[in-house]
């Protein structure tokens, strides 16, 4: 009798959890530097909105036992552990406009946003 062995399939590799553009780098370089010294920030979802999810970012002092550590372009961002698989792949962003400025969310899992663009959904 002769064995046949298979190799193991080979896992893909996943995308990283979220990445930050470089003028998300900046801005939150500024903010770690400045009014925000000593906290981190941390992004998770809620459920508001007519489509159903909302980023959610808040200020913390110190990652906690639900977060994932995110450290991109030298800067470290927490990123709530239930909101992990909603998030992979997802590019943080920072815009500026003559009227606003905010931090913006590419996020390859969303499958529509609703009108006003306030919630989304996957």
């Amino acid at each position: 009798m002769s064995q046949t062995e298979t190799a193991p399939a080979r896992k893909r590799a996943l995308p990283p959890l979220m990445t930050l553009t470089d003028a998300a780098a900046n801005r939150l370089r500024h903010l770690y530097s400045a009014g925000q010294s000593g906290k981190l920030l941390r992004v998770g979802l809620s459920t508001k909105g007519c489509s159903g999810l909302s980023y959610d970012m808040t200020w913390v002092d110190a990652a906690g036992p639900g977060d994932e550590v995110v450290t991109d372009r030298g800067i470290t961002v927490l990123v709530d552990r239930k909101a992990t698989l909603f998030l992979i792949g997802t590019t943080m962003d920072f815009e500026e406009t003559a009227l606003t400025s905010s931090f913006t969310f590419t996020n390859p899992n969303e499958k529509g946003r609703c009108g006003c663009g306030e919630s989304f959904h996957v």
